[in-house]
């Protein structure tokens, strides 16, 4: 089948052991290991968040073997399978494969790698990012984290993202807010909640940069403003409640480390999140771009804009739009063309016999597909990605088993189309009562 999951994932994520084992030098991690071999670490961590069936992913396996060997006692070189452990993948943002991060001083604040995929590149900024480091620490700058002492003896500084409210400030801040707000009610004299303030801190951090701001994470002294603790019945300290604009406040109760915190914020944000975006597959890079960097892509196929008009193109697309929201979670790409500007792709899907418009899961990875039979409609196509999530649906392997030459067309205009200028033909000097007598 094109789809493993449910009760068969385990034969997916075997394929791990293809990529990394025991025996390598590269170190497995995941979200029960995570802040202990590299949060809480003075080393310098290169740490690579890839997927079993990503085929960069693949490609780049052996190169990360060699710059984990090359680099052993000198730099941590880790690997984190995301499809597996999507909460970790989302804590760091990560949206394609594989994304590569250092950790460096500062554990909070990953920096994205940028170079290039072979084991010299990947050891020279290794080497470049250890050199940083060390130099920080010789000028008496930050060293590594270590279990959030940093937080507590350097004071208010590091609690910069948390947002101070008061009973005053409360409302306009939070309740009417497009944003989610994750709010801490504490007490100055609790003991548990001054374990809390580093890891909130940090955490606070961590989310405004990976949401752009779209959660939030405050604080309020319950001891102060009593007007909020009496309102929210809070108890006991710390308490942490979760607000979202037309909702009821809920409590979270999650874990109290920075990790469990973010998890928890950028789930949120996922849920609240726009969809992917959906393109128009105007050139190869377009469709090859989308398709190797997602497990599925899923490419649709629209009449030709003479067939339909503007607003008919638009209809068909709201229903993908609304396809990709539900869906969101899964990671897939969406693609779309017009029909005949593709057809090497539409003959290569098996498209055109049912009619247009139609619709293809991709796995670009194994080349094969499963084509949507009911109605382009968001029941039909629902129940189509429905039976895919969960590994049914008949599939078949893409003709040619390779995506076929793409063609470089021009990006819908969003208007009408319009029939082609046909020469006008002058009948002027044309006696039609003479061609009626010689016809006769």
């Amino acid at each position: 089948l094109l789809f493993i999951v449910g009760t068969v994932s385990c034969t997916l994520f075997l394929a791990v052991n293809g990529l990394y084992s025991a025996s390598d030098d590269v170190i497995e991690l995941t979200p029960a290991n995570f802040n202990k071999e590299v949060i809480q670490s003075e080393s310098l961590w290169l740490v690579e968040f890839y997927a079993p069936w990503c085929g960069h992913c693949q490609r780049l396996t052996p190169e990360w073997k060699k710059a984990a060997t090359a680099l052993k006692g000198v730099v941590k070189v880790g690997a984190v399978d995301a499809d597996k452990h999507q909460s970790l993948g989302r804590q760091y943002g990560v949206r394609g494969f594989p994304t590569i991060k250092i950790f460096g001083a500062n554990k909070n604040k990953a920096e994205d790698y940028q170079g290039g995929r072979t084991s010299d590149a990947i050891v020279d900024a290794a080497l470049s990012a250890l050199r940083s480091l060390v130099k920080e620490r010789l000028s008496g700058r930050s060293g590594g984290y270590s279990s959030g002492k940093q937080s507590r003896e350097s004071g208010g500084g590091d609690k910069k993202d948390v947002i101070e409210l008061t009973d005053d400030s409360f409302d306009k801040n939070v309740i009417n807010s497009d944003d989610v707000w994750m709010v801490e009610f504490y007490a100055p004299w609790c003991g548990h909640c001054k374990n809390l303030e580093p890891e909130w801190a940090a955490a606070a951090t961590e989310v405004k940069e990976q949401t752009k701001g779209k959660v939030k994470l405050a604080a309020v002294d319950a001891t102060v403003n009593q007007v909020l603790a009496s309102r929210y019945g809070i108890r006991g300290f710390p308490t942490i409640k979760i607000f979202q604009k037309g909702e009821d406040p809920v409590d979270y109760d999650g874990g109290r480390t920075r990790s469990d915190i973010i998890a928890r914020a950028l789930d949120l944000f996922s849920d609240n999140a726009p969809p992917p975006e959906l393109l128009e597959i105007i050139s190869e890079d377009v469709l090859k771009s989308t398709c190797d960097a997602h497990q599925l892509c899923i490419i649709s196929v629209l009449p030709h804009i003479l067939d339909t008009g503007a607003s008919g193109r638009n209809s068909y697309l709201d229903v993908m739009l609304k396809m990709a929201e539900k869906y969101k979670k899964k990671m897939w790409g969406w693609l779309w063309t017009e029909a005949g500007a593709q057809s090497d792709l539409e003959s290569s899907l098996g498209i055109g016999g049912f009619g247009y418009p139609a619709m293809a899961a991709v796995n670009a990875r194994k080349m094969k597909f499963a084509l949507l039979k009911g109605s382009f409609s968001e029941q039909g196509i629902n129940e189509f990605l429905r039976e895919l999530s969960v590994g049914r649906g008949s599939t078949a392997p893409v003709g040619g088993g390779a995506f076929p030459k793409i063609h470089s067309v021009e990006p819908w205009d969003g208007k009408d189309g319009e029939l082609p200028v046909e020469d006008d033909i002058d009948l002027s000097d044309v006696d039609l009562d003479d061609w009626d007598k010689d016809e006769l």
